[in-house]
């Protein structure tokens, strides 16, 4: 389906596993096949991490994340930690900007460092950020960088279950996160949260479907 959009660019928002990095071993072939003029890109999730797992040592743990790190690679995506790249088409440039998993709720972890992507971008007319989690948005973004143009998350799933229609929108996870999927726009800014598209717990999604984001900037 991705393919079929024959996009410019694919941007990827982290939780490419659950836990580990070998979960990928059987998929390295279909995510692969994703590729785009002017790239790929992606930053890490909270799960990423293997933070939920008890690992045999402190070792084990940065050895299962570099692997991951070389999963991407693997993949041909640009893994953004903590950076930018700029882009041109037409003659405009865009900055993409990747951070890592920086969470306002729970105690998910703040890994992200937009100190060290930002710079660099100031002068560029339009910015998107890869973000994993949306409750970034509200707690860091917008207070301290207004230039943002759109940022991108993903995180919450629509917690694979809820009522959606061109008319109503609900999840549980709404009672958490004020942003939980699609558009939300305040002034200039806009925020995008994807729904997901694979599942962790329960194998399957009641009411939110998997979503694949189709983005045309005019």
């Amino acid at each position: 389906m991705i393919i079929k959009q024959k996009p410019d660019l694919i941007l990827f928002t982290g939780d490419l596993v659950n836990d580990r990095a070998d979960e990928m071993k059987d998929y390295m072939d279909v995510f692969g096949r994703l590729n785009a003029p002017m790239g790929v890109y992606s930053s890490l999730g909270n799960h990423d991490y293997g933070d939920y797992v008890a690992w045999p040592s402190k070792e084990a743990k940065i050895e299962n994340l570099e692997r991951l790190k070389q999963v991407h690679a693997h993949l041909g995506w640009r893994l953004l930690m903590n950076e930018h790249v700029l882009l041109e088409k037409s003659g405009q440039q865009i900055a993409v900007l990747g951070i890592e998993n920086w969470g306002a709720k729970g105690r998910f972890p703040k890994y992200g460092k937009m100190s060290e992507a930002y710079p660099g971008t100031e002068n560029i007319p339009f910015k998107i950020l890869l973000s994993h989690d949306p409750s970034h948005w509200d707690a860091e973004v917008k207070v301290k960088y207004p230039d943002i143009d759109l940022m991108l998350a993903g995180h919450t799933h629509g917690m694979q279950f809820g009522l959606e229609n061109p008319y109503f929108k609900w999840s549980p996870v709404q009672w958490m996160y004020k942003q939980w999927a699609g558009l939300y726009e305040e002034g200039k800014q806009k925020l995008y949260v994807n729904r997901g598209y694979g599942f962790i717990g329960y194998p399957g999604r009641v009411g939110i479907l998997p979503e694949i984001t189709l983005i045309e900037l005019a």
